[in-house]
């Protein structure tokens, strides 16, 4: 059965999400509630922070690029769970311009699918009965996305408390909890969001705390009972096809962001996942029959992947006969070379002639369609794709045949094109700067 739930959200980035999600979910835990945790929208790095605070895989449910029926599906992971409750991101009616698959991408798209109603955080820091106004905008702003309350956050004194909460009681607005100013227990973040969950060496640590600090200042158990929904159907996983039969799969610090549905869709198909590590010096496995270089941050350890001989012959071997495909950073690595921030040239591993840069950089985001001119390991020639780009690398050259023709959310074609590159042996490598999240239907 799928228990009801609640969608975590926000007026905007920054206010202090996650941090609630993460005490959250630890604090249920240790009280013996089983949570299953969601993520709103392409974030690759907090489900694995709520899989480490939950005990369960967390999975991003998108509104832009997943069907109903997808979406229903990865929401059926929820079974047997005592509560739901799902993160948002950015603000919570924040989308792009024009729908997609079942909406503009924006967190209140999915609590609006599922029945779940909104615990809005609020940065009360430099406001005081002020507050309620934002929190009264929000109740009114789609009558398809009730509020069950706010959790204040960043509250100064007892003083500044009774006074928001003065104004939250002339406007029907319900506090479930209020977060005094606490540095300590706010997340390490860089150019790309959180560090990831797995660089946090005191992971134990700060859940501990947020739990503490979560529990003694929210009301869990009206929080828990605010929970509604789920308008999940019984639907079945939609099927999710792997890019092959035996996938070597490059996981480490350098290679992280693969989006969970992604890989629990290659298992659930039967594939086998053969990881290795680049930055260890390691190779695919020979048995592999396709290698798959997630995005990530080869930017940042771009000196040791060029000392990585071992992997960068080992690679350019696997890839004369068989398939190499990388998202973003994979896609980097892939290339010819990377340019740190500091200026310096690493060489990467050859299979395309990219050149990129982080010296001058350039922020690229936002969704992404794809119409693929060749076929890409698990999608063949003409699959429109749809997937989500987020780096600040420059393009210095994309020499390569195109992939695909790539368009934004608006329909505006970008020159992104992701590469091809054909080989002797029956080889191919194939490389795009956006992650593939669906398949258009």
């Amino acid at each position: 059965m799928i228990p009801p739930g609640l969608m975590i959200s926000a007026p905007a980035s920054g206010t202090g999400k996650t941090t609630l999600m993460l005490g959250l979910l630890a604090a249920f835990r240790a009280q013996g509630v089983t949570v299953q945790p969601f993520k709103s929208g392409p974030d690759y790095i907090d489900p694995a922070f709520h899989t480490a605070a939950s005990g369960r895989a967390s999975f991003n449910l998108d509104s832009w690029s997943m069907d109903r029926a997808r979406i229903d599906g990865l929401v059926g992971n929820a079974d047997g769970a005592d509560l739901i409750l799902g993160e948002g991101s950015m603000g919570l009616f924040d989308g792009v311009a024009i729908s997609g698959a079942c909406g503009n991408g924006a967190s209140a798209d999915i609590a609006a699918l599922m029945g779940w109603p909104v615990v809005l955080v609020l940065d009360a820091s430099g406001a005081a009965q002020s507050v309620a106004a934002t929190a009264l905008g929000f109740k009114q702003m789609r009558a398809d996305v009730p509020l069950a309350g706010v959790v204040l956050n960043r509250v100064a004194s007892p003083r500044h408390e009774a006074l928001i909460r003065v104004g939250m009681e002339a406007v029907g607005v319900t506090v479930l909890g209020v977060l005094p100013r606490r540095k300590e227990i706010e997340l390490p973040e860089r150019h790309l969001g959180l560090v990831q969950a797995g660089e946090q060496k005191n992971m134990p640590q700060l859940l501990a705390e947020a739990a503490a600090f979560v529990t003694e200042h929210v009301d869990l158990a009206a929080l828990r009972a605010a929970a509604q929904g789920t308008n999940a159907g019984a639907t079945a996983p939609a099927r999710v096809t792997p890019p092959g039969q035996r996938i070597a799969l490059a996981q480490d610090d350098a290679f992280a962001f693969v989006y969970p549905h992604q890989l629990a869709g290659w298992k659930a198909a039967g594939a086998e996942i053969l990881p290795f590590s680049p930055l260890a010096d390691e190779t695919p496995d020979a048995s592999a029959d396709v290698c798959w270089l997630p995005g990530g941050y080869p930017e940042l350890h771009a000196g040791k992947l060029a000392a990585a001989e071992t992997f960068r012959t080992g690679l350019q071997t696997f890839a004369q006969t068989r398939p190499v495909h990388g998202e973003c950073g994979g896609y980097m690595a892939m290339g010819a070379g990377l340019v740190d921030k500091d200026g310096t040239r690493h060489q990467m591993a050859g299979l395309l002639g990219l050149e990129t840069s982080f010296a001058k950089r350039k922020f690229h985001l936002g969704y992404r369609k794809a119409d693929l001119n060749a076929a890409i390991p698990g999608h063949s020639a003409g699959a429109a794709l749809r997937g989500h780009e987020f780096h600040y690398a420059t393009i210095l050259a994309e020499p390569d045949a195109p992939l695909a023709r790539i368009t934004d959310s608006n329909d505006i074609e970008v020159p992104e094109t992701g590469s091809i590159r054909h080989f002797d042996g029956g080889g191919v490598a194939t490389g795009t700067f956006f992650h593939l999240i669906a398949e258009a239907t």
